[in-house]
């Protein structure tokens, strides 16, 4: 097994970091080499925030429910899906760009989150640890006015990243045949869900996970209190809400 593969094989999250920073000459080795990454039609569609100031994480980390890691990490970085920089390229060369619509937006945040990811892979194989922050595209007004947002860029990833203060316990993964499907999609019966997430269910932590928040199942844990219909409903209307006013939707019903 190669280094990097290996590498990925080990991968946990970190969200504990030392008091320590991350020198400004290596992240940016490790943005431009992440910069290096599939992008559509080689037009790099994302911008990267970088936030050290202790006074910006303390504004960002309530878009981020208060999760420690904003505040702690020596390094925020925030990825965002840019249609703005290509816009104005456009128009400066006598172009009319027509990129305020969804399909643009689904492009650059293609393009932000294999950057995103690039960068993770890079940053982890130089000993840095990684907390990928899901919580991004669930309040995503409040970190557009922290970052002074301009149209058509779109905040999509955030990463904590420093030096580990932990050794954190690898999560589980379903099983390969679980995901990868030859030719065309087979659909799961529910002796194939049993196969696949039996694992997953039986390991201690999960179990305890079920009885502390008095459920029957693992699944009902996701559904009721984790990701619930409730607030998956309510954070859609809020990001498309917030699409419109980054100009991404100017044309859709």
């Amino acid at each position: 097994m190669d280094m990097m593969l290996n590498s990925l094989m080990k991968r946990a999250t970190v969200r504990k970091y030392a008091n320590k920073e991350v020198p400004q000459e290596l992240l940016d080795e490790m943005l431009t080499a992440a910069a290096r990454t599939q992008t559509m039609g080689n037009l790099q569609l994302y911008s990267v925030v970088v936030t050290r100031d202790s006074e910006m994480k303390q504004r960002l980390a309530p878009a981020h429910f208060g999760q420690p890691m904003v505040t702690q990490a020596p390094v925020v970085l925030t990825i965002c899906a840019d249609f703005n920089r290509t816009t104005c390229w456009c128009r400066s060369r006598k172009a009319d760009p027509g990129y305020d619509n969804l399909l643009s937006f689904l492009n650059a945040a293609s393009d932000a989150l294999l950057f995103t990811q690039t960068f993770c892979n890079i940053a982890e194989e130089r000993g840095l640890g990684i907390c990928y922050l899901g919580t991004t595209v669930y309040q995503p007004q409040e970190i557009i006015d922290i970052l002074q947002l301009p149209q058509l860029v779109m905040p999509v990833a955030t990463l904590t990243l420093g030096w580990p203060d932990e050794e954190p316990q690898l999560s589980d993964r379903l099983p390969l045949a679980s995901f990868v499907h030859h030719e065309t999609y087979r659909d799961y019966t529910p002796e194939l869900i049993d196969e696949f997430y039996g694992y997953k269910e039986s390991l201690p932590e999960n179990k305890h996970f079920v009885e502390i928040n008095h459920k029957e199942t693992l699944a009902q844990v996701f559904t009721d209190l984790r990701y619930t219909r409730r607030d998956n409903e309510a954070l859609s209307q809020n990001l498309l809400a917030t699409l419109r006013r980054q100009g991404f939707l100017q044309n859709e019903g």
